[in-house]
């Protein structure tokens, strides 16, 4: 009777082993959905519940086979976690291209550790696990869940990514019919099955059989997925109501309230420093200097204080905050002398996802100062002790931001940047000698972005510096060179000076050919155009000119210059002059790109595509001298 019962569960074994190494080999996987694909989602199941308004809980169980190396990306487990976050019951496991088992990851077998930077301190923590892969297709299988105490994020239902087909996935949420919950989907019309179980609500998203969406380089977020968002939350003892973008700014000034208040001397003080100021605007500009030069930045994240500021008195004192507390201080200066402003929670990045009129959800990362003018606002980053007065950039202009006021949460845009404030000038000036060496002296005159990324290098060790020197502004590679400010310069201005044994791109007998620039003007080649179905966007709009001046040995003759360019659209333009000065002996040589618009809709794109190459090809021509 044993040897039956031992058979039998052998047998069951073995036909659920086999089912298993069925369920993830690969030729299980319709042909259908592989085309393009570097990651097929296999199996997708999420349950997402809220048991109260600060109680809920998620798990999650999925399948994902690595096609290739264009999905080698997602050979890992990671997930953020602190007193708001629990992770519980994570597991992975890895099978090769015949569904076998390989490997095994229990959550103890995981790494957790702290989750901050060197600029911030918080209370987060990172589990993960990398399982990458010598060969292909890899599958493996998560399972985990996460508790939430605090309800004022809900998971987003992620339904494809770039080059991943799907298979399929189901996306369950179920909620009490006195909260309910809301919902908003992008770039998909996909809606949700509805139901009701006893005092609560569900709802149901499913997929099957996506093909992949292919990458498009310099896309933004153009991959379908479902927002949800609560009506009530709570989150750790503060209550609040996000149906409206008003509530959820009211919830935020309570947050914060009575926390913008300074002692009577740092009032003296503040007015003290603008008291011979003629208006407003000299006030607004002072006290931002004041801030740049004496405060840094510095992200403290403990607790509720990712939403929460410390106080105005404390960041005074110690000097240093996040960019609550940096705009708070900031707002409470202003307030000191007379100066009515708001912080404004944004969500930041280049080109980051704007906070929708139509659906209130917290997806802010980031706060700035709006000051009210009476013909224009004026705005503050203050996080940063180089942004130009009243510039934000491109990590949070062009988009709408919360401005948090007495009465509630107020939408509105912020500035968007024109090329002309994002100007780039260089002037270089080479004495070519006869053997082919030469020194330069570059002038490199700066604003918005561009000033930016030079004031940084400027601290950075020389080594680093020379890295940018040849891989950002491409640069020939120095022998020797330095890099320095120059001080009492109405703009910002930087030297250059450098050394080079050699000069020319290449010598032919007694002619001597020499690019138009000591660097490559521009040297980016955007992705291909064919069939390209969403939107390009660049950083920002920019304005990049140059003049270089080559001053010729005795014995050298110039025998040819390269052809004048003159190309132009509806995006940009790009010009080039060349000419020999007789009496200096030099030649000179002007370029000037301008990138007039940041987005580039797909139907354009070749267009601007188009151009781009022909400048990188117009960068192939060269000077021509002649050494007599």
């Amino acid at each position: 009777m044993k040897t039956c019962i031992s058979i039998i569960a052998i047998i069951f074994a073995a036909i659920t082993l086999q089912a298993q190494v069925s369920q993830y080999a690969l030729l299980s996987i319709p042909e259908t959905i592989k085309k393009d694909a570097g990651i097929v989602k296999r199996l997708e199941e999420i349950t997402f519940e809220v048991t109260d308004i600060d109680r809920s809980f998620m798990s999650v169980h999925q399948v994902i086979t690595v096609m290739n190396e264009k999905g080698k990306s997602a050979l890992h487990f990671a997930e953020y976690t602190d007193k708001f976050h629990i992770l519980e019951d994570a597991e992975v496991k890895v099978f090769d291209a015949n569904g076998r088992q390989t490997n095994r990851f229990r959550q103890k077998d995981m790494i957790t550790r702290a989750g901050y930077s060197d600029n911030l301190i918080d209370d987060n923590k990172i589990t993960y696990i990398e399982f990458s892969s010598t060969s292909y297709p890899v599958t493996f299988e998560v399972t985990y869940s996460i508790r939430f105490r605090g309800n004022i994020f809900y998971p987003t239902f992620n339904i494809q990514g770039a080059n991943e087909s799907v298979e399929s996935s189901v996306f369950t949420a179920k909620v009490p019919k006195d909260l309910d919950l809301r919902y908003k989907e992008k770039n998909t019309t996909l809606k949700p099955e509805t139901g009701e179980d006893g005092n609560y609500k569900w709802y149901r998203w499913s997929v099957k059989n996506l093909p992949a969406v292919k990458y498009e380089a310099g896309s933004v977020s153009p991959y379908p997925y479902v927002m949800l968002a609560p009506n009530r939350f709570k989150f750790d003892a503060f209550e609040g109501d996000l149906s409206t973008w008003k509530g959820f700014g009211m919830w935020c000034a309570n947050l914060w309230k009575g926390l913008d208040k300074l002692p009577a001397d740092r009032v003296a003080f503040f007015n003290d420093l603008v008291k011979d100021a003629p208006d407003n605007y000299e006030k607004i500009r002072r006290l931002y200097s004041y801030l740049q030069k004496n405060f840094r930045y510095v992200s403290i994240q403990l607790g509720i204080g990712g939403f929460r500021p410390f106080s105005a008195d404390f960041t005074d004192k110690k000097k240093y905050g996040d960019c609550k507390a940096l705009s708070n201080c900031m707002k409470a200066m202003l307030t000191a002398v007379g100066i009515k402003s708001y912080s404004a929670v944004i969500n930041a990045g280049n080109n980051a996802m704007a906070m929708d009129p139509d659906f209130p959800v917290q997806l802010s990362n980031h706060v700035v100062l709006c000051v009210p003018m009476e013909k224009d606002s004026v705005w503050l980053e203050c996080t940063s002790n180089i942004t130009d007065f009243n510039v934000l950039g491109a990590f949070t202009e062009n988009r709408n931001a919360l401005l948090i006021t007495e009465n509630g949460g107020v939408l509105v845009p912020t500035p968007e940047s024109k090329c002309s404030e994002n100007v780039f000038k260089v002037h270089t000036v080479i004495d070519l000698q006869t053997d082919g060496s030469g020194k330069t002296n570059t002038t490199f005159t700066s604003t918005g972005e561009f000033k930016i990324q030079m004031k940084y290098y400027l601290e950075e060790k020389k080594d680093d510096q020379k890295e940018f020197i040849v891989n950002s502004l491409n640069f020939k590679q120095p022998d020797e060179f330095t890099l320095k400010q120059v001080d009492g310069s109405a703009a910002f201005t930087t030297h250059l000076d450098m050394l080079y044994e050699k000069v020319p791109e290449f010598n032919a007998g007694n002619k001597l050919f020499i690019s138009p620039r000591i660097y490559r003007f521009w040297s980016r080649s955007l992705p291909q155009s064919e069939e390209r179905k969403q939107d390009y966007y660049f950083s920002y709009p920019f304005e990049r000119i140059d003049t270089t001046l080559f001053k010729l040995p005795a014995g050298a003759a110039v025998e040819a210059l390269p052809r004048p360019k003159a190309l132009t659209n509806e995006f940009a333009t790009y010009t080039t002059q060349y000419w020999y000065n007789e009496s200096e002996k030099a030649v000179y040589c002007t370029a000037a790109l301008v990138l007039k618009k940041q987005k580039i809709p797909a139907a354009s794109y070749a267009e601007i595509k188009k151009l781009f190459d022909d400048i990188l090809l117009d960068d192939t021509q060269r000077i021509v001298i002649k050494k007599e």
